[in-house]
């Protein structure tokens, strides 16, 4: 009787051991896949002040940008929580590990190159000069030399008026923290033209210019494009935003988001 209350013991015991282990080992699956599908949140700067790319309505972060940023986050499993800080201190935020990455019309070059990576163009710009409607005389870039002329801070517009300045000191350049505040002091006659980027000059006309802006010329640094920085060598979040961005252009979720905002 003794032997058989033995036996049944032992082989309680085995069978707890067994279930201990298929559950942790269950567990451990789940974790596994939770960290699959959820790699944390993903801190991402933008300057809300750029529409269509990025800006603020109704309370909510918006745009073109937005929604890209978020569709990419989605496919590579992030949490997306995106913080507004002026243009000039994204960069330095991003290198100091403040924020993780920055999508805010962002374009690629070889300066911003040397401190932060990029990842793979998400969007041809390209610059366009503005002038109020009854404007003439100014359709290129040598016209606006001795003009005032505007821009937002940290743009290749600004880096323009600046190129500008130093083949005729006698232009007048001003630099605003944002876009808009450059198209208001083009509307109240404070400068002769704003030089930005093209799609967003567009947008400004289309709708809040009331047919007193208007684009002359060519689009110029036809060849500017986009992208989306991380801090230099952090190659595995560079990975997954360039397969993020892969995942959306062969789905087609990326031509019905530039069809939403660029119609």
């Amino acid at each position: 009787m003794k032997k058989w209350i033995k036996v049944l013991m032992v082989g309680l015991l085995i069978t707890g051991l067994l279930v201990t282990v298929i559950g942790c080992k269950a567990q451990q699956n789940n974790n596994d896949s939770a960290q699959e599908s959820q790699k944390g949140k993903l801190i991402v700067g933008t300057e809300a002040t750029f529409p269509p790319f990025e800006m603020i309505k109704d309370g909510e972060y918006s745009g073109f940008d937005m929604d890209i940023i978020r569709a990419i986050g989605k496919s590579q499993g992030y949490e997306v929580e995106i913080k507004n800080l002026g243009f000039d201190a994204l960069i330095p935020a991003v290198q100091s590990g403040n924020i993780d990455c920055v999508i805010a019309a962002v374009t690629i070059d070889e300066d911003r190159a040397k401190v932060v990576d990029f990842s793979q163009p998400y969007f041809d710009a390209g610059l366009i000069i503005a002038v109020k409607q009854e404007t003439t005389g100014i359709t290129t870039t040598k016209d606006l030399q001795g003009k005032r002329i505007a821009a937002q801070v940290g743009t290749t517009g600004a880096d323009t008026c600046l190129k500008i300045k130093d083949k005729d000191p006698s232009t007048n350049v001003k630099i605003f923290e944002s876009v808009g505040e450059a198209f208001m002091e083009l509307q109240k006659g404070g400068v002769d033209a704003v030089i930005n980027d093209h799609p967003v000059t567009a947008d400004y006309i289309k709708t809040s210019g009331n047919d007193s802006v208007k684009m002359v010329g060519e689009v110029f640094s036809a060849d500017s494009q986009y992208g989306i920085a991380v801090k230099k060598g952090n190659s595995k979040l560079l990975n997954d935003i360039n397969a993020g961005l892969d995942e959306l252009k062969a789905s087609g979720e990326y031509e019905q988001i530039y069809k939403k905002w660029f119609d």
